[in-house]
Parts: C-alpha cells; sequence; structure tokens
C-alpha cells in the first residue's frame, strides 16, 4: 500500500466502533513480534492535558539523547503528526510500510473471527515503528480512559502520568469522576512510579492514591502552585520551579501543570536539569490555544470538554482578549451545551458549522445552544465556508476564535 491507501485502510476501520479490552490488540502485537516489550516507554493517561504532557516528556528525552517516540492522538493537519520520533512526523512512506505489516496480520486475524479496531491498528503501526527505527523510548498517549485502552499493553513503563481528570466520554467509562479516575487508573503497573497533580479533585485523588497502594507505587504528587511565573505574555510565559527557571510557549495557566508534571517525570528517569528546561522550551503543539495570526488575532484551539472550555475561558480571561468572533463546530458525544455556556458569552459573535465526522453535532442544533449565550449567533454548516466568511469579516483588531474540536481544525486547515 502507499500512503493514501494506508490511511484510508486504517479510516475504513473506523465502521467496527470503539471496543475497549486487550484481547485483540495483545494478538494482534504477538503476531507482529512483539515490539512494544522491547522499547522503554512512559504512559500517559487523564483527561485534559495528555497531549501537552506526552510532548514534553517526548522533548525531554530528545534532548537528552535519546531516541524517543511519541504516540498521540488527534491529528490536525496530517495523520503522521501522530506518530513521531524525536519530534518528527513518520514519513509518509515509513507509515505505509508499517500499516501494510499489520494489515497482514490483521487480515489473518480476521479469518479466525478476530476483528481489529481502527485504533487497535494505529496502535500496532506505531509500535512497530518505534521498534524497528530503533526508538530507546517511546512516550505514549491513552486513546480513551485507559484500563481496556489498546496502549494497556505496556507490561511495565518507566513511569505512569495521569493528568487532570473531568468528565468525559461518560458513556463509556462511567458518570462519576472516581469511575473515571479508576479507568485511567488502569494503566498504572506494579512497583512502577506515577506521577500526578495536586489539583486533582480530591475524589479523583483517592482514587489514585489508593490504586498507587494497592500497587505499591511510589507517587509524585506536584503542586503547580509552586511554580512562581516570572513573565507572562502570549506565546511566552517564563516561571520558577524548585529553583529553576522554565520557559513555556504553550499558552493558558493549565500548561504550567502540564510542564511541572513532565519536569517531575524528567526527574524520575534521571534526565539532566539542563535537558529538562530546553525540552520545554521547545515543546508547540498544533491547536493547542495556538495562535496563527496576528492582524487579526487568529486563535485555534480543539479541546472539547469542560475542561477544556474553563481554560479557554481562562485564556481569553488572562489575556484580556477583545472583539472575539468565534467559529465552533463539536462532536455530538461532547457536553455542548456546557463548553459554549463557559465561552459564548465572552465572544462577540458565535458561528456554529457541522464538522465532517460522522459524530459531528449538526449546525443547526449547536445554533439553539449558542443563541442563549450569545444572541449574535450563525449557523454556516460548511466548515470551510464558515472559516472564509469569519474570517472576511473580521477587522485587523478583531480575534477569530476556531474552538471546540481538533476535527473542525482538520476541515479548515
Amino acid at each position: 500500500m502507499n500512503y493514501k491507501e494506508s490511511v484510508e485502510y486504517i479510516h475504513s476501520l473506523l465502521q467496527f466502533g470503539i471496543k475497549p479490552g486487550l484481547e485483540r490488540i495483545s494478538m494482534l502485537l504477538s503476531a507482529l513480534g512483539n515490539p512494544q516489550d522491547k522499547i522503554k516507554t512512559v504512559h500517559i493517561a487523564g483527561t485534559n492535558g495528555k497531549g501537552s504532557t506526552s510532548t514534553h516528556i517526548a522533548n525531554i528525552l530528545s534532548a537528552a539523547g535519546h531516541k524517543t517516540g511519541l504516540y498521540t492522538s488527534p491529528y490536525v493537519l496530517s495523520f503522521c503528526e501522530r506518530i513521531q520520533i524525536d519530534g518528527e512526523n513518520i514519513p509518509e512512506k515509513r507509515l505505509a510500510d508499517a500499516v501494510t505489516k499489520v494489515r497482514a496480520e490483521i487480515e489473518k486475524l480476521n479469518q479466525n473471527g478476530i476483528v481489529i479496531t481502527e485504533f487497535e491498528a494505529i496502535t500496532a503501526a506505531a509500535f512497530l515503528y518505534f521498534y524497528e527505527a530503533g526508538c530507546e523510548f517511546a512516550v505514549i498517549e491513552v486513546g480513551l480512559g485507559g484500563r481496556f485502552d489498546a496502549t494497556n499493553v505496556l507490561k511495565s513503563p518507566r513511569a505512569c502520568v495521569i493528568t487532570s481528570i473531568s468528565l468525559d466520554h461518560t458513556k463509556i467509562l462511567g458518570d462519576t469522576l472516581p469511575q473515571i479516575a479508576f479507568e485511567k487508573c488502569g494503566i498504572i503497573k506494579n512497583s512502577v512510579p506515577v506521577v500526578t497533580s495536586e489539583n486533582q479533585n480530591n475524589d479523583v485523588l483517592s482514587v489514585i492514591k489508593k490504586t498507587v497502594r494497592d500497587k505499591n507505587c511510589k507517587l509524585t504528587v506536584t503542586n503547580p502552585k509552586n511554580a512562581r511565573v516570572v513573565s507572562d505574555k502570549l506565546g511566552e510565559t517564563v516561571f520558577e520551579y524548585d529553583g529553576e527557571s522554565y520557559t513555556l510557549h504553550l499558552c493558558g495557566e493549565h500548561q504550567i501543570e502540564n510542564a511541572v508534571n513532565a519536569i517531575e517525570t524528567a526527574k524520575l528517569l534521571g534526565i539532566n536539569e539542563d535537558f529538562i528546561k530546553i525540552g520545554i522550551s521547545k515543546t508547540e503543539m498544533l491547536a493547542r490555544m495556538e495562535i496563527i495570526g496576528k492582524e487579526p488575532l487568529i486563535i485555534r484551539d480543539g479541546g472539547h470538554n469542560e475542561g477544556c472550555a474553563k481554560a479557554l475561558r481562562d485564556f481569553i480571561l488572562r489575556y484580556k482578549i477583545k472583539n472575539i468572533k468565534m467559529l465552533v463546530g463539536m462532536m455530538a458525544d461532547k457536553d455542548t451545551e456546557k463548553y459554549l455556556e463557559l465561552v459564548c458569552p465572552l465572544c462577540d459573535s458565535v458561528t456554529v458549522c457541522t464538522p465532517s465526522n460522522p459524530r459531528a453535532e449538526s449546525a443547526e442544533n449547536l445554533l439553539v445552544s449558542a443563541k442563549k449565550y450569545c444572541k449574535n449567533s450563525f449557523a454556516v454548516s460548511d466548515p470551510k465556508k464558515a472559516y472564509g466568511e469569519v474570517l472576511k469579516s473580521a477587522n485587523k483588531s478583531d480575534t477569530v476564535l476556531l474552538c471546540g474540536s481538533f476535527y473542525l481544525m482538520s476541515d479548515i486547515f
């Protein structure tokens, strides 16, 4: 298969939906020689902050001279963003090669009635690529939950990180924070050190601490409040933590928490402080409160749940961002009402659209909610057309805010 064919094949597996469980992925990886067992790994679970924390840790390990893979989701511009080594996306040919090998084993399993899902296939391709490319480390972000996520085939990671936990995917993970925390904590293995933040909800922290006791792990509970902001401007925050100074290019106060979790994880891995600073300063991410234009100011943020909405609201208020023309598209399985309630009142106008995804909420339904919080709301179903219209209406002094889903970003860009 070539690159286009390999991506089309992966997406064709979406028809089998999300099927939590480790039996299928274990059989697939066994057929491929269990490449995941031949690499040192760091495993990251949580509701918000997984991608940022994973990227920080991967950049730190790369800065220290370790060839490091990074597996994250979703992507914004290119499918290859999901699988990286030392900050470089997997080349299209290498992705095609890996998927071709994975497909061959999937078809054998299919003959025995074993059906592999999209995420399982991507995960297997990532592990295979990291092993064949000679990675020493791989930083692995959980796809959904933790306990039955396909990435949880890792037997003994060098560290596990539990980032901020809030309500999300409630139909699969449970509708209370302790239930969701239990699922996320499923990645914790016996005697493997765990890092989390004191900012967690108390009930969540209790579940983490119990799991750590049961698994005989060392727990590091970071305190982001110990980080003192030295200077803060849009696109660059300098903060001091534990006697050291760090430069952070990810926007939003919540990113300090993610950076502190990454710093403490790197220390557990024995990484020198100088490399930790380099890794933190190098971290940039697509569609995480990312500034892509100045006149007008254009911000894109793919966050999609209540926690992300709160972080976006705080970011807008913190930097006194005004004259906001918001373009939003969301998935129907998210709490769209709460998201819009938190962000829309800060905007001068809101345009809603329908991302090109089977799970997308319709622009018509979003509009009903948006009008409750911003009377100047409109529906333009097609994302590209909606973006063009919003951009055309914006003056140099305005802000264009693109938000609500990574799928929306993929549609526009």
